[in-house]
């Protein structure tokens, strides 16, 4: 494997692991959202990964799917809250906070370790280059 392709699956992976961080970053920012735009609560959105691997992409990772959680949220009681059925009942988000930090973490730690082997790739690169000086 050639230096330019280890940095194009890093990239890749560098690539999906952003768009799994503003996936996260989405969910925790809307878990109190009781109304969006559809008129519902908001949903919990999951993101999925598949590894490339063809002449015309080339290798690597790339995101397959951006999905709704269609499980309910959890319903409240509060008739003063303005999204109140007559009930008195508001739909919440199907966020879960806790699971949510989790996941961030995750895509963080792994964002993180593929940035530690562009760097190591690309100074492997840079001491072979010096090799002939």
């Amino acid at each position: 494997m050639d230096i330019i392709t280890s940095s194009s699956v890093t990239a890749s992976a560098l690539n999906a692991e952003k768009m799994r961080l503003d996936v996260v970053s989405e969910n925790i920012a809307n878990a109190n959202t009781t109304r969006g735009t559809d008129g519902k609560a908001y949903q919990r959105k999951s993101i999925s990964f598949e590894s490339v691997m063809d002449a015309n992409s080339g290798t690597g990772v790339r995101v397959s799917n951006i999905k709704k959680d269609e499980s309910p949220g959890a319903k409240i009681n509060n008739p003063s809250h303005p999204h109140a059925g007559k009930d008195g009942m508001v739909e919440m988000p199907n966020v879960n906070v806790a699971y949510e930090m989790v996941d961030l973490i995750s895509a963080t730690r792994s964002y993180e370790a593929n940035l530690a082997v562009f760097r190591n790739s690309r100074q492997m690169a840079s001491s072979a280059l010096s090799i002939g000086r």
